[in-house]
């Protein structure tokens, strides 16, 4: 009954196959489009690079030109890239697309004219930034970005990979109710415990497996790594080290900041006080159905040595096991 769930999740699921006893290498295997992320339509971008187009958002102004993103969220997806991005936006230094031009990924082909011409207008001293959380997992990625521009700044806002992976699985289940259990996806054998590594939602959060990629071509120094739970529980502490690594003045603080109590999360105000706060959407904070203990169990300890070797590598302990062993 597990195998004949699992056959139908295929089309629900996009998974890398390991070849049997396949040590996981950078290189190994190709990611495939999740259907279920939510992303930008062709129509969305072509509104957003047409003539005219303010690109992004309300605040950006008529004036000034078009340039390629200085500055890169790459990742990860249900990380916490879009209160990010929302936060920096607040920054009038900062001029951002609202929606993912997946260019890296998806849309390389159209070419760099194509995406500078979704991005918004800027003035000299203004940054141009983009965000598309699938970059980070995407193989050709960082040679596409280095090829564009080596100084290109790039962040990553990574989260516990056990969390990351059940949020994951959550906004799927709310778009298509019929895919199989969380624990029937996570295995491929249950009563071996074998976790099933080639599942998008488990293989995202092996952070220190796509980082090796990303460091073949940026130094360490050129990527920021923000913490997806401090950015809940200290979002002007987190926005403090964003602004000073895009070499920023300290604008977006405590006071833009509101804790709403209903969906868990800190949500925004607008500097200017003129209008409402700003929260994200229905889509974020959603009830996570509830897991099997065991299953939790089995993937801490298969991402245990993946996160240490990621805290190894970045030089940041982000004490996801401490943070389990106080529940």
């Amino acid at each position: 009954a597990s195998n004949g769930s699992r056959e139908g999740a295929a089309g629900a699921w996009p998974r890398t196959p390991l070849a049997p006893g396949e040590v996981i290498t950078a290189q190994s295997g190709a990611f495939e489009r999740d259907p279920q992320e939510s992303s930008t339509t062709d129509e969305e971008l072509s509104r957003a690079g047409s003539p005219g187009s303010r690109g992004g958002g309300s605040t950006t102004p008529d004036y000034g030109e078009k340039r390629l993103p200085q500055a890169l969220i790459i990742g990860v997806k249900k990380g916490g890239t879009r209160a990010l991005l929302e936060a920096i936006r607040a920054h009038p230094d900062v001029r951002a697309v609202g929606t993912e031009p997946h260019f890296f990924d998806r849309n390389y082909e159209k070419g760099l004219e194509w995406y500078r011409n979704v991005m918004p207008k800027t003035l000299d001293g203004q940054i141009t930034m983009e965000k598309t959380p699938s970059y980070f997992v995407t193989n050709e990625a960082p040679r596409r970005i280095h090829s564009m521009a080596k100084d290109t700044k790039l962040i990553v806002v990574v989260r516990n990979p056990v969390t990351r992976a059940i949020s994951d699985y959550t906004q799927t289940l709310s778009k298509k109710p019929e895919i199989p259990t969380f624990e029937v996806l996570a295995f491929k054998n249950r009563t071996l415990g074998l976790i099933d590594a080639s599942w998008s939602a488990i293989r995202i959060g092996i952070y220190a497996l796509h980082l090796e990629n990303w460091l073949q071509y940026f130094p360490l120094s050129q990527i920021l790594f923000v913490s997806g739970e401090r950015l809940i529980t200290d979002p002007a502490g987190e926005m403090a080290k964003v602004q000073d690594f895009l070499g920023l003045k300290r604008i977006v603080t405590e006071k833009h900041f509101y804790f709403n109590k209903t969906k868990g999360f800190p949500c925004l105000k607008k500097p200017e006080d003129s209008s409402a706060p700003r929260c994200l959407g229905k889509s974020k904070g959603r009830t996570h159905p509830k897991i099997d203990p065991d299953v939790i169990h089995r993937l801490r300890k298969f991402y245990k040595p993946f996160n240490v070797m990621f805290y190894q590598m970045t030089g940041q302990d982000f004490q996801w096991e401490q943070e389990e062993s106080d529940k």
